[in-house]
């Protein structure tokens, strides 16, 4: 019975931050299309700012595909993904260093943690670079980062490296 509770608990959650990110996608994205409204840089922030934090699943990278065919500066929005994207991943590195592994474990599970854990452990801030580089799960090898209190830093600089790299090949590409 003690098994089956965690589980449930786990899917609760779940199901509650797909709910969490479907609103964030309709309230934001899902207006400007359907309403028919210009589409406006507040609105990929929001999207992409809630899609790199760990706890919300958003393909943030066809947000940016999207939000790259329509009139918006492409300067502003390349800075505006890779901003907002570092400031969330901020946010998971110190969620990381703040709470425990059992907080952790009920949000996203042992297992996509140990996996993160164990990319950081073997290969670095390589794996940092190549998770942000591509289309991976970045914000919980930033969690990761944090609770190994991988230094801050260097966690930054190889994060925002990928993401330069990342942005600027799909700008590049669509």
């Amino acid at each position: 019975m003690s098994q089956t509770r965690p589980n449930i608990r786990r899917i609760v959650i779940f199901v509650l931050l797909a709910a969490i990110a479907v609103a964030i996608a309709s309230l934001t994205i899902g207006r400007e299309i359907y309403g028919s409204k210009e589409h406006t840089l507040l609105s990929f922030a929001i999207i992409n700012l809630a899609g790199y934090l760990f706890f919300i699943f958003m393909p943030v990278e066809l947000a940016f595909i999207y939000y790259l065919n329509t009139s918006l500066n492409i300067t502003l929005l390349n800075v505006i993904a890779i901003g907002t994207a570092v400031f969330s991943q901020i946010i998971d590195y110190y969620i990381g260093r703040s709470f425990s592994k059992q907080i952790i474990d009920q949000l996203i599970g042992r297992q996509r943690y140990e996996k993160a854990e164990s990319e950081i452990r073997k290969y670095g801030n390589i794996s940092i670079f190549v998770f942000n580089l591509l289309p991976l799960s970045s914000p919980v090898i930033l969690l990761a980062a944090g609770m190994l209190k991988h230094r801050l830093r260097e966690v930054l600089v190889y994060s925002l490296a990928g993401l330069l790299v990342k942005y600027l090949l799909m700008t590049a590409i669509f």
